[in-house]
């Protein structure tokens, strides 16, 4: 083949790549475009420890697993582009690998932003104690444990405490109560029963329960945690009713003002027969 044939050949060939090359780059643009999209902030995700609150957190995580490696058990896992949130955030699945609520905490200190402060997991300080305040895993709010009555055996009558016997807070997050059983009139149900104000969503009673798929499920707190607003004072609670006297305060302030406005708004005086 003549020089000047082969060489064009050869430009052909090069362009033909050029234009394949491109076409890959761009469906690979849009593939990753379609991920990011996608990926946001997940409500039913379980994360570490210490986590800050699920919008912010996915803004001030960086992605550089620190934290996983810090975990001795293997428990946090980096979120991949099916799992409909941030990819590259750490989480755990608790039927897999729960939290085993390591004291020394190791998977909170490393993170470099914030997304895990460490300070939402220390004891509130003390009056008159010049101690710093002491870090305790048993302060934290992964999520909360359900317990599905449908599908748990303890409520048929069958003796199970699986969950109750793997709770690290035995007696405080999970307790077990006693009921007379109707129908047989003999046996009690030994039921169990998930205090949210002590259970820190470790999920380990969700990795021991027995039945197929989890009679107890552990879900971040903000899924299943009702919120009273403003409406209802518990007068017995020394935070409510300090609460109570902030909204008369706001309420008298809000009043005081439009009072004010009212009179710089009124025009009559402006307006005289004089």
């Amino acid at each position: 083949m003549p020089k000047s044939k082969t060489s064009m050949a050869t430009r052909r060939e090069t362009i033909k790549q050029l234009f394949k090359g491109a076409g890959y780059a761009a469906m690979g643009g849009l593939t990753w475009g379609g991920m990011i999209k996608d990926s946001h902030s997940n409500p039913f995700v379980l994360r570490p420890p210490g986590a800050i609150e699920e919008k912010e957190f996915v803004k001030a995580c960086i992605k550089c697993s620190l934290c996983i490696e810090a975990c001795p058990y293997d428990s946090l896992k980096l979120a991949t582009s099916d799992l409909s949130t941030v990819v590259g955030t750490p989480y755990f699945k608790a039927r897999e690998i729960p939290c085993y609520m390591c004291t020394d905490v190791p998977c909170v200190p490393p993170c470099p932003t914030g997304a895990l402060d460490i300070n939402l997991l220390k004891d509130q300080e003390t009056k008159g104690d010049n101690k710093p305040p002491k870090l305790n895993i048993n302060n934290a709010q992964m999520g909360l444990a359900v317990v599905n009555k449908e599908s748990c055996v303890a409520f048929w009558g069958v003796q199970c405490d699986a969950c109750y016997r793997a709770c690290p807070l035995m007696n405080e997050a999970i307790v077990l109560e006693m009921k007379r059983n109707e129908r047989t009139g003999k046996h009690a149900f030994i039921i169990p029963e998930v205090m949210a104000s002590s259970c820190t969503g470790c999920g380990l009673c969700e990795h021991a329960c027995i039945t197929e798929i989890p009679a107890i499920k552990v879900f971040p707190r903000k899924m299943v945690m009702g919120k009273d607003g403003n409406h209802y004072i518990k007068g017995w609670e020394a935070d409510d009713e300090k609460r109570l006297n902030e909204i008369k305060k706001a309420e008298k302030y809000s009043d005081d003002n439009a009072g004010a406005i009212d009179y710089l708004n009124n025009s009559d005086d402006l307006f005289t027969d004089d």
